[in-house]
């Protein structure tokens, strides 16, 4: 790996501020160009598309992903435009906020060659947000209608392109070489065609490692006869359900009205309590008055802010965003006495929501017909073992929950935000003080589900327990029996099922080390951070492998790599990295890595060496182990490992 720098890639630093000035010193980024005999004879194949914007040059670029092969429009004549429309209306074309940026860019280039007018528009897309379907009237230009697929909303929560890119172990992560606003050079103008080739195959990665959740876009847009394929999660349930009420009402739903009102909390009739403390919680809570702002979005109230309550050993925070124990540096570990037992409530929110028979007032007894007959289908395809139909019905159930809170969904209903969170919440806690008064511990609890340290000789009392619960709420629970777990804090924890099954969350969870489609989905959430240290983890409590032969017998140089993201980019000794960046920590390096807006350090950057491209070879001389090797001891110290309390004979 080349671990210079160029000249040119050079910070100019000041006393007061860092001159951000584009890294390029590094290799270009080999391809092939697609011939016109190529391109027609491969129509209907998958093309991934970038564009690039500058006041004087303007590019679009596809990857052929049959061949890997690129096509490119730049200066292009009145054959290369025709070639272009037909590419677009021939192939299924990909791209990444393509619908709002590159589409509109694309038709305008068809309309209009000039880069001037083109940036113009570009400008507008991005500065002032213009939509564009006002950019078409406008710019006085028309948007086909294509074959193409947005990757932006299937793609879990809000993160760029390079982000995504980053946390899938990209080749390259590379930012715009040039400000936006430059006039580029001929040299220049090569670097940003090389730049925007490396976008695409970003784009690609992501397309590759998205084939689940686009395969049940497929099935479901073939279902509903409606393009689900650019669409989230939450706005295909809007979109489906909305599609169902039509059928029934014979009219589309439209949004409601939003006017700024209060709402009060109704508990159900099975809500109550035995405590003094937990009975004011309730009174609290039903007693709050919870409003919404001019915008629609919801406002807690003051008494519900930081609203806790300890029940046993344990403290539980309520909030609307659900109930959270507050434990630390905990281990737990089964014995010949006492089990560890998670039990999870099956489809809580959504179960909530039927149970008390809950709908948006505009729409009428008509979404919960349609919501009703969504949950009983699924629960059919899951009897019946139709895994895709189940998992497609299981996007529309979940989706629903969170569009009521969204005044910008025709699924809006701010009262049903509020009881479904809110009730899930006290419900919980119902179950926690029975368990606590029956002195059978709660450990830890989350928002859909507690984790009990229970008495072997109390399992007949805890069954009784959740028979009864599940009888007066409604609800039905899982159980997951645990060997052990071991907490930093609610929110970081690894529970142990088996010697080689692990269930971990946050810094101890590691989604690139599993195939399954959940892992999959985690890659796209989750910046990996030493992810050889969770390994190393896991082989020492399920086969005691010491946790330096995992660290220095590794040779997959992803595995010791940390991502941040560096609001307004970063630097190191004053080159250029990016807004995403990646490194590891590296033999012999020394100083920080540092915000270019003021200069500050990036949180635990001492010793980082930069890796924006990954290394064609592994290099053991690249890595100081002895800091992943301290970074392991740390960690396992933070999840009270080392514990003696309760320890059994696995351990």
């Amino acid at each position: 790996m080349n671990t210079n720098f160029d000249d040119i890639g050079r910070l100019t630093l000041s006393d007061s501020c860092v001159k951000l000035r584009p890294y390029i010193g590094r290799a270009p980024i080999q391809y092939e160009l697609m011939t016109d005999d190529e391109i027609f004879r491969w129509q209907g194949d998958v093309l991934v598309v970038d564009t690039e914007s500058y006041e004087n040059y303007f590019l679009i670029a596809f990857k052929h992903l049959r061949t890997g092969k690129i096509i490119i429009f730049e200066n292009s004549t009145e054959h290369d435009i025709r070639k272009l429309s037909w590419i677009m209306h021939s192939y299924q074309t990909i791209g990444f906020n393509s619908i709002k940026y590159d589409l509109p860019m694309i038709w305008m280039y068809y309309v209009t060659r000039n880069s001037a007018m083109l940036k113009e528009l570009s400008n507008a897309l991005i500065f002032q947000n213009l939509f564009p379907q006002q950019a078409q009237k406008d710019f006085n230009f028309n948007i086909h209608k294509t074959n193409h697929i947005d990757l932006i909303e299937v793609c879990p929560l809000k993160g760029s392109l390079k982000l995504y890119g980053a946390r899938l172990h990209a080749q390259r992560i590379q930012d715009l070489p040039f400000e936006h606003d430059s006039i580029l050079s001929s040299e220049q103008i090569t670097i940003v065609r090389d730049y925007c080739i490396n976008d695409l195959n970003l784009t690609e990665l992501l397309y590759n490692n998205l084939s689940e959740p686009l395969q049940l876009r497929v099935a479901l847009s073939q279902q509903y006869r409606q393009d689900l394929m650019s669409k989230s999660d939450a706005q295909i349930a809007e979109a489906i359900i909305s599609s169902e009420i039509k059928h029934i009402t014979g009219t589309w739903p439209k949004k409601p009205i939003i006017e700024t009102k209060l709402y009060n909390y109704k508990a159900p009739s099975y809500i109550n309590f035995q405590s003094l403390q937990l009975q004011k919680i309730l009174s609290i809570v039903t007693n709050a008055k919870f409003s919404t702002d001019s915008v629609g979005r919801l406002i807690v109230p003051e008494e519900i802010k930081g609203l806790k309550v300890q029940i046993g050993n344990s403290i539980y925070r309520l909030g609307i965003g659900g109930l959270h124990s507050s434990e630390t540096n905990i281990s737990y570990k089964s014995n010949d006495e006492y089990e560890l037992l998670d039990r999870d409530v099956a489809s809580y929110y959504p179960r909530i929501l039927l149970t008390q028979e809950l709908y948006p007032e505009h729409l009428g007894i008509a979404f919960l017909q349609v919501y009703k007959n969504i949950v009983n289908r699924r629960l059919e395809a899951k009897k019946n073992k139709n895994e895709s139909i189940s998992e497609c019905l299981k996007i529309a159930i979940n989706g629903t929950f969170g569009k009521t809170g969204s005044p910008y969904s025709v699924l809006y209903a701010p009262n049903i935000t509020i009881q479904i969170t809110l009730t899930g919440q006290l419900a919980l806690l119902m179950l926690i003080e029975i368990m606590e008064l029956s002195k059978i511990q709660v450990v830890s609890a989350n928002t859909d589900g507690i984790l009990i340290w229970c008495a072997k000789n109390q399992k007949n009392k805890y069954s009784e327990i959740i028979k009864h619960w599940e009888q007066e709420t409604g609800f039905t629970t899982e159980e997951t029996k645990y060997e052990a777990i071991y907490s930093r804090d609610v929110n970081a924890y690894l529970a142990v099922k088996d010697k080689k099954s692990f269930k971990g969350k946050n810094d101890y969870y590691d989604p690139w080390r599993g195939k399954s489609g959940k892992d999959q989905y985690w890659k796209f959430q989750k910046n990996p951070t030493t992810q050889i240290c969770i390994e190393a983890i896991e082989n020492l409590i399920g086969q005691q492998i010491p946790i330096e032969q995992t660290i220095k017998g590794c040779t997959d140089i992803t595995k010791f790599v940390v991502i941040k993201n560096v609001t307004g980019g970063a630097h190191k000794d004053g080159h250029y990295l990016g807004k995403v960046v990646r490194w590891i920590y590296g033999k012999n390096v020394y100083g920080t890595i540092n915000y270019i807006k003021n200069n500050n350090k990036v949180p635990d950057s001492e010793g980082a060496l930069p890796l924006m491209d990954l290394p064609i070879e592994f290099s053991k001389s690249l890595i100081d182990y002895e800091w992943y090797i301290k970074r392991t001891i740390k960690m396992l110290e933070e999840i009270n490992y080392h514990s003696r309390a309760k320890q059994c004979s696995f351990f």
